[in-house]
């Protein structure tokens, strides 16, 4: 049977206030993205992510962005790669240090936000935050939207890549996505979500914003936390995913490479 892992952007609070429904999302899915304290989250919010992952055996992924409090890590910001790729091992080296005291392994990273575009707009920007990854921890898997600047960095540095649907969000016809601000960059719909990721497992391929078809190889779905109606349309998808005939399992437990 065919597989794929169901992933959520999680732990994006930050002090007394909170974002999204971190337990309810992580009880349905099986891989999660958490914020570092850079773009969102906080100490107590990464330790109390660590431990809703290790009761539910979700594999635990580093979500790395620019340091943005103010603009949730979306808004592109300037500043030399060398720079950033420090920042890389800072966000990692704070959720591997929970991860470590709660004896559970960190298993993948993605990039969040505005860096996250930007990095796989440009080679020269992915590069380095990935050979910092590297550095790191070497088998850490980098999960990213498929045929960009990330993916094919990672690979030509040896690192295993999981390719990433974002389920609630509209791609370009060049595959990169749609950016925020944008009308209809981010769904909200839970019907047109559901259909776009039925047509994914179907057909391997969704429609782009301007109806162009974009073949996609993917080993994950994500959906954003944030998003509203976020734990109805895990839900859904959990669903909609073992009505198609495919079986959910953590990135972890894919040979993805």
């Amino acid at each position: 049977m065919r597989s794929i892992d169901l992933n959520a952007d999680l732990g994006e609070g930050f002090g007394d206030y909170r974002l999204g429904d971190d337990a309810g999302l992580m009880a349905l899915i099986s891989s999660a993205n958490v914020a570092c304290g850079f773009h969102a989250g906080d100490a107590a919010i990464m330790a109390s992510s660590v431990s809703l992952a290790k009761q539910y055996g979700v594999d635990l992924g580093a979500h790395v962005g620019f340091p943005d409090l103010q603009g949730f890590g979306r808004r592109r910001m300037q500043i030399e790669p060398a720079t950033l790729a420090h920042f890389v091992t800072y966000q990692l080296g704070a959720l591997a240090g929970f991860a470590r005291s709660a004896d559970y392994p960190l298993t993948h990273m993605s990039f969040h936000g505005a860096l996250g575009n930007m990095a796989a707009e440009d080679e020269s920007l992915a590069r380095p935050l990935l050979q910092a990854v590297r550095a790191f921890d070497p088998t850490l898997i980098i999960s990213t939207t498929s045929d960009n600047a990330v993916e094919r960095c990672a690979r030509e540095l040896g690192l295993n890549v999981a390719c990433t649907f974002l389920a609630d969000r509209a791609y370009q016809a060049n595959g990169l996505l749609v950016p925020r601000g944008t009308p209809g960059a981010v769904i909200h719909d839970l019907e047109q979500v559901s259909q776009r990721v039925i047509d994914l497992l179907k057909n391997g391929a969704v429609s782009a914003i301007d109806g162009t078809r974009l073949p996609m190889n993917i080993s994950s779905i994500l959906l954003h936390g944030d998003t509203p109606g976020a734990l109805a349309l895990i839900a859904r998808l959990r669903r909609d995913i073992v009505e198609s005939g495919v079986e959910i399992r953590s990135l972890s437990q894919q040979k993805v490479r």
